[in-house]
């Protein structure tokens, strides 16, 4: 296996080379799963491998064990776990248990995509990995204040890249575009960017959506005004908005909504009505 140096890591294949892959399907979330009784409320036993150390780790967490439940991920985590490694990778990023610190958050993600860059996109380490690539993309896109990770869109472009292209993640997918349509680190290209946001949009990745939707409701350089099939996918995306962080998503739908003429709102729902056809 290769070893990827994910602070310097350059494109691999060409950008429209696509392996289409699952994405990030089941998070590693601690929620309970299968082999976790429900309603636990202490956690019994020692873990004697690795895989039982995840287990107790995500059971301990469960259970409010907070410090065991680190110290057992961790365990993990030092051995190589990509399922550990991207938990303590989310928790430091967020905050989740832990005091917040992006640098041992970009650390834990680094050692998963230098680990598993080359694996098979079927493989379950892969979701970890593609993950891992856009957060990594992510952090180099606004950097980590006193410390060595400064802002660098090129990179942040490359990380996005590679896991859109080989592991064919939506979120990333969605990143990348968005470089392509802010034409940050890069030269502005709707057309392309609306490539990638169409890949991401078909996935189910509501951002693509509501991006791809503004993109074709105004039309953009290169983008002929579809003011109908636009307002359809900005529909999509504002049923699946969740927060306050995707008022943006809302606002779009809202503008598209009120400046579209009845036709293109009738249009709208005959697009919709025949794309729920195609994900049922």
């Amino acid at each position: 296996m290769r070893m990827y140096d994910a602070s310097g890591l350059r494109p691999l294949i060409l950008l429209f080379t696509l392996v289409l892959a699952p994405s990030l399907a089941s998070a590693f979330d601690g929620t309970p799963g299968a082999d976790a009784p429900a309603g636990a409320a202490a956690v019994v036993g020692k873990p004697r491998t690795i895989e039982e150390s995840v287990r107790f780790g995500a059971q301990a967490l469960r259970s409010g064990q907070t410090e065991q439940g680190i110290d057992s991920l961790r365990y993990a985590a030092d051995q190589g776990h990509a399922g550990a490694q991207w938990k303590l990778g989310r928790m430091y990023a967020e905050g989740e248990g832990v005091e917040r610190n992006d640098i041992k958050a970009f650390d834990y993600f680094s050692q998963i995509a230098n680990m598993h860059a080359d694996d098979n996109p079927a493989t379950p380490e892969a979701r970890f990995a593609a993950d891992a690539f856009v957060a990594l993309g992510a952090y180099y896109l606004v950097g980590i204040p006193n410390s060595k990770v400064r802002r660098d869109a090129t990179r942040a472009r490359d990380m996005f890249a590679y896991a859109a292209s080989y592991f064919g993640d939506p979120g990333a997918q969605y990143h990348l575009a968005r470089l392509y349509i802010d034409g940050d680190g890069v030269d502005r290209d709707p057309r392309f960017a609306a490539r990638w946001l169409g890949l991401a949009a078909q996935k189910g990745q509501y951002q693509a959506q509501a991006a791809l939707g503004g993109l074709l409701f105004k039309g953009d350089d290169g983008i002929p005004r579809q003011a109908a099939r636009g307002l359809m996918w900005l529909t999509l995306a504002r049923d699946a908005a969740a927060g306050p962080q995707d008022k943006w998503v809302v606002d779009l739908y809202e503008d598209a909504f009120t400046n579209a003429s009845s036709d293109e709102r009738a249009m709208a729902l005959v697009y919709l009505e025949q794309y729920m056809k195609t994900v049922r």
